[in-house]
């Protein structure tokens, strides 16, 4: 039987003297284990990349997330903390590979950095640095504790009754991890707030009136996904999604 073909956009890096299009394992392996689909790689082309020949070819995105920022003149900023990592060839892809898969139905589930860069490029804007901001938590990990630690439960998220995540999950708060220094400002038009933390902060969003499936989320359901029931309800929901996506298409061996 054919797996859906799931897009995982890279990051960019610099190994030693030369640069590398990266993604971490974590994430290829979700689409294995968690979404029974299969990982295809996206290489942070921007312009370059065959953005048309790319789409038809998948069944669904994941966007992950990463240590660098969404760069902030996508959404009329300055840089506040020049220490903070960018990538500016990753916004060039996804920025546009977003619109144009939302405009396809093609499903796509985001993940922290992926959750907002979605939402960047639909139009909303991001606090650069949350715990800066009068009033709201600070979503940050600690880096000096193992990853264990920093990928535990961090607080919880109330959902919102007869969302797209409450249909999944059911209605109870659930915990989450917490890894993100930035976070949504303005939410951008025609996204639905689908969980909150305590503080307010928008931890997951939905886009309403999307022909596919669309879920953005601040966490990582990904961490130790065969160990969290609610991360494997997630990417079961994403992965049936894409496999629906694929049926629909009739997509050739």
């Amino acid at each position: 039987m054919l797996r859906p073909i799931v897009l995982v956009p890279a990051c960019t890096c610099d190994i030693g003297s030369h640069q590398f299009h990266t993604v971490q394992a974590k994430y290829v392996e979700a689409v294995v284990k968690g979404a029974g689909c299969a990982p295809l790689i996206l290489p942070a082309l921007g312009a370059e990349l065959e953005l048309e020949t790319m789409l038809g070819a998948c069944d669904g995105i994941l966007l992950t997330g990463s240590a660098s920022n969404v760069h902030p003149s996508h959404y009329a900023q300055e840089v506040l903390d020049p220490a903070l990592p960018q990538d500016p060839a990753r916004d060039a892809t996804t920025m546009p590979l977003i619109r144009a898969a939302i405009r396809r139905g093609i499903p796509i589930l985001a993940i922290c950095r992926g959750f907002q860069e979605m939402n960047v490029a639909l139009g909303g804007s991001l606090h650069q640095a949350l715990h800066g901001v009068e009033g709201l938590m600070d979503h940050r990990e600690n880096p000096d504790h193992p990853l264990d630690q920093q990928y535990g439960i961090a607080h919880t998220v109330t959902l919102v009754p007869g969302g797209v995540l409450a249909r999944i999950l059911g209605p109870a708060d659930i915990g989450v991890n917490s890894l993100h220094g930035q976070g949504v400002n303005l939410l951008a038009g025609g996204l639905a707030v689908e969980a909150r933390a305590a503080d307010g902060v928008v931890e997951a969003f939905s886009v309403t009136g999307s022909p596919g499936f669309t879920l953005a989320l601040q966490w990582h359901p990904e961490w130790a996904l065969a160990d969290n029931p609610v991360s494997l309800r997630l990417f079961d929901a994403f992965g049936q999604a894409c496999r629906s996506y694929l049926a629909a298409r009739g997509r050739p061996a």
